[in-house]
Order: C-alpha cells, then structure tokens, then sequence
C-alpha cells in the first residue's frame, strides 16, 4: 500500500464520517463538552481530536498493520486545523 492511497482512502474515511455526524468541528466540540462533564475540567475540540490520535497511536503500538487505526490518525490530524484556534 503506497501513500497516496492511504490519504486517498483517509479522506474517503473523513468524508463518511462527515456525512454520518455533521460537521466535525461541531462533534468535537459536543465531544469536548461531554467530556469537560466527566471529567470535571475544561476539554477542548482540540484536545479530543489530540486524545483520540493518542487512543489510535496506543492500538497502533500493538498491531501497527491495523489499517483502520492509521486512516483514523490521519483523518483526526487532518482536523486539528478546523478546532486549534
């Protein structure tokens, strides 16, 4: 599998999730919200796209050919751009 067709594949990935909940922005900033409830401090969009890239890093680490973690890495660095103001 070469690089293109993993971003190519990536921003298929960001478009159907996309089209299934809305605007990313919004859901992480929803994410966000969630979160600062449960944990009882402010958490930004930011931050969730940041700790979902860690969550994926981590499954990465014990199998680093799981495809879907990588496209899932790729797409949430690819948001950090639209909530890190």
């Amino acid at each position: 599998m070469n690089a293109i067709k993993t971003l190519d594949d990536a921003v298929c990935v960001v478009t159907q999730r996309n089209a299934a909940y809305g605007d990313p922005a919004t859901s992480l900033a929803a994410i966000a919200a969630r979160w600062s409830l449960t944990l009882g401090q402010t958490v930004t969009p930011t931050q969730v796209a940041l700790c979902m890239i860690d969550l994926k890093l981590a499954r990465l680490a014990h199998d680093p050919k799981h495809r879907d973690s990588v496209l899932d890495v790729i797409g949430y660095a690819a948001l950090l751009p639209e909530v890190t103001q």
